[in-house]
């Protein structure tokens, strides 16, 4: 049985607002283009974002930042292209079934075209591409309102005691988008946000006392 979670709108913006307000536009997804942030998407799976940028730098500095290159490519010159991002070798394949995928289905202005929930799942049937990955496509390279959902989103979120912490993806991406209305700029920088303020702030080992959701979180509290 799927379960179903409802937030408060105002509690979701105000928490929204806060972190904005202090830690100001986080200016995601970085890439020169759609398709290389589709490609930082497919890669940063299980890395830092440094690591990413390092494999990105050389797929460019190989004149290899194109998804016919990365498609042709010897699967092992690839995998050393990508090591810098770790598990290279299943990286390389994801990667190849990408951008055979892509370019299989007429690229960026063709894919453009498609509603939402149908390029989602087109998205979600390729090799390697989980919800994660496919949102975070559809919000930063397509600028879809899709909300992206991560192990940071559910943990603030649960110690905030909005939803339990074994919360499905799905429901919390929904319960969300219900909250705060299809935006895109604010999906965009959410997430963005929610993840600065997870690696920074909202940690395993949180740092409660200079958390600006402190008054409101009942984890801090306990």
């Amino acid at each position: 049985m799927v379960r179903t979670v409802t937030l408060d709108p105002r509690a979701v913006t105000a928490c929204y607002r806060r972190l904005l307000a202090h830690w100001g536009p986080q200016h995601w997804w970085p890439g020169e283009t759609p398709f290389e942030v589709m490609v930082g998407a497919v890669l940063t799976q299980n890395t830092a974002w440094s690591n990413v940028e390092r494999a990105i730098a050389n797929l460019r500095a190989a004149d290899a930042l194109d998804p016919a290159a990365i498609a042709a490519m010897d699967r092992k010159r690839l995998g050393v292209l990508l090591r810098p991002a770790g598990y290279f070798n299943v990286k390389a394949r994801r990667l190849q079934a990408f951008c055979r995928w892509y370019l299989g289905r007429g690229g960026f202005d063709a894919l453009a075209r498609e509603p939402t929930d149908t390029l989602r799942r087109e998205l979600l049937a390729v090799h390697g591409v989980g919800p994660e990955t496919a949102d975070d496509v559809l919000l930063y390279a397509f600028e879809r309102p899709v909300f992206v959902v991560d192990a940071y989103t559910r943990r603030l979120f649960s110690r905030l005691g909005w939803v339990p912490a074994d919360i499905g993806y799905e429901p919390l991406r929904h319960a969300v988008e219900r909250a705060l209305g299809p935006d895109v700029a604010v999906f965009n920088e959410f997430h963005a946000l929610i993840v600065r303020h997870g690696k920074t702030t909202c940690r395993p080992r949180p740092l409660c006392a200079g958390c600006v959701l402190h008054a409101g979180c009942g984890f801090a509290g306990s």
